[in-house]
């Protein structure tokens, strides 16, 4: 790419948080950051500064060294507002909360789909894949259920087996999550002995197993409380996507489900979010998602279509940006009677990638303690039994998902759809089992009654 192609390429980034996501999320939590030139001698010595210290799956990912643009962002992993705990040891947590909701598409060719979330399917063939040791017990529909028993078993969760969707750190070092691909074994004692100061700092508990679990429960509660909290408004915040009761507020595979079910208790209570808080939010936009991949694919073909026979309306129709006023207006049409137009299935394809970067964003909650006196009106402050923290949220990772990724997106949602059903249901009902034998003749003989 040409410096102006790189130029051009990070100002869309900055436009589509400015213009778009600060619109979904709300001013506070998104920091779209500042486009800004370096000298390329200060961009090559950072280069390599920098290498020996990346982790090995992204060292294939060369950073640009020639064209001297870069982004300024704000460092989450410090508080964002509150200037006195500047000096302080802050603590932050990094979740990648990942999907909140089953799908409810009447598109949906799979009634799995409709029974069990993406993220649970999906860890079955990560595991098979070698990308993971061992699958999670964390669901996010349990994150984002807004019931704290379900969100704490989600978040403990997430500290047991982080894969790449939790991480802590402390004064921006990371002491907590996974370093590589393979390893996720968790030692929450290690991980007490960092928190500690924070949750305990007169030394009350000494050591042991129940000093590490009051910690850990400690951890989860003021991270649950943080979640919860509203701090912000924004203009699509009383967009109602769809109403979340005509989806499943449940996922048959979580973990916290089958505990249910085999204590005999079949209702699992979802408390719901409140409407200003940023997991709310999150979900709001990720149901941008209306039709499901299987819905939206075929309108992603008519476009595709339409650009073959009139390539250069492809700027007209913003698909490369520019991302603005304009561009955040069209998101906001949330019908679903396709008139067969290319105008209504842009619209469509547009929603699914705001949904697919609200899926893939990150969560960062940065907490300092702070004394009685420090704390006002103005600073949302969370209690634990002798501590009090007050906290920033941030949201990041919003670039959005490229248009042209949905044909991927489409391809993987069957590999991971087919290999649960062939390999995961199949063992659970000797009945399916037989349906998915592979390379099997089968002959159907008919009886007369």
């Amino acid at each position: 790419q040409t410096p102006e192609e790189i130029l051009h390429h990070l100002q869309n980034i900055v436009d589509f948080g400015k213009h778009v996501m600060k619109q979904f999320f709300g001013e506070n939590y998104v920091h779209h950051g500042e486009i800004i030139q370096l000298p390329l001698d200060f961009v090559r010595q950072l280069c390599l500064k920098i290498q020996p210290e990346r982790p090995e799956c992204r060292c294939d990912k060369d950073m640009d060294t020639l064209s001297g643009y870069a982004m300024c962002l704000p460092n989450l992993t410090r508080l964002q507002s509150f200037r006195f705990a500047e000096h302080r040891p802050i603590l932050c947590i990094e979740i990648k909360p990942k999907c909140g909701f089953i799908p409810f598409s009447s598109h949906v060719s799979q009634e799995i789909k409709h029974k069990v979330c993406r993220y649970c399917m999906h860890q079955h063939l990560k595991v098979a894949n070698g990308k993971w040791k061992r699958p999670s017990k964390y669901c996010p529909l349990d994150l984002f259920s807004g019931n704290k028993q379900r969100m704490h078993f989600a978040l403990k969760s997430l500290l047991q087996e982080a894969q790449n969707n939790l991480k802590i750190f402390k004064n921006g070092e990371l002491i907590y999550g996974c370093k590589d691909d393979q390893d996720c074994g968790s030692d929450w004692n290690e991980l007490a002995r960092h928190l500690k100061p924070f949750f305990f700092p007169s030394n009350g508990l000494v050591s042991g197993p129940h000093c590490t679990r009051t910690i850990v429960k400690e951890l989860i509660h003021v991270i649950t409380m943080a979640l919860l909290s509203s701090t912000d408004t924004c203009r699509a915040g009383d967009m109602k996507t769809v109403p979340i009761s005509q989806g499943r507020s449940y996922c048959e595979a979580s973990a916290f489900n089958k505990e249910l079910v085999r204590n005999g208790k079949h209702k699992l209570e979802s408390s719901g979010l409140p409407r200003g808080c940023l997991l709310y939010k999150t979900l709001q936009a990720q149901m941008l998602d209306m039709l499901d991949i299987e819905g939206l694919y075929p309108l992603y073909n008519r476009v595709e279509q339409y650009l073959e026979e009139f390539p250069e309306e492809r700027s007209t129709l913003q698909i490369d940006g520019p991302y603005n006023e304009a561009f955040y207006e069209k998101l906001l049409d949330l019908s679903l009677e396709d008139d067969g137009t290319v105008a209504f299935a842009l619209t469509k394809v547009q929603q699914y990638r705001i949904a697919m970067t609200a899926k893939d964003c990150s969560i960062m909650i940065a907490l300092s303690t702070c004394l009685q006196d420090e704390c006002s009106e103005q600073r949302p402050v969370v209690l634990t039994s002798k501590s009090r923290f007050t906290f920033s949220v941030s949201v990041l990772d919003l670039d959005l998902k490229p248009y042209e990724s949905i044909p991927h997106q489409y391809k993987l949602d069957g590999e991971i759809v087919n290999y649960y059903l062939k390999n995961v249901q199949a063992k659970d009902d000797p009945v399916m089992s037989n349906l998915f034998k592979e390379n099997e003749d089968c002959t159907l003989v008919l009886h007369k009654v």
